[in-house]
């Protein structure tokens, strides 16, 4: 099973998940609070700004602090996956 690291050292599958996307649109803010009201929302940012929002495929929603491109790298396993790719948390 591979672990993604999402941020502040929060692991979500990649097998698990279904879409990174940015949270900016009103369709994705409706999902957001559709899952919030299910309680089926996890909160990841520690506080920062929400800039992915990562969709599983067990209903749950993911907000992350990291951008859907930096998340989507560390899925493909580009050379950020590294410990030292964590200029988003910082």
């Amino acid at each position: 099973m591979k672990l993604i690291n999402i941020g502040f050292g929060n692991m979500v599958s990649a097998s698990r998940l279904v879409a990174i996307v940015s949270p900016e649109s009103a369709p994705i803010k409706r999902i957001i609070q559709d899952v919030r009201d299910r309680g089926q929302l996890i909160d990841a940012t520690y506080g920062r700004r929400t800039r992915a929002v990562i969709i599983m495929d067990s209903g749950h929603v993911i907000l992350s602090a990291l951008q859907p491109e930096t998340v989507s790298g560390r899925m493909t396993g580009r050379s950020e996956e590294s410990s030292g790719g964590d200029r988003d948390n910082e």
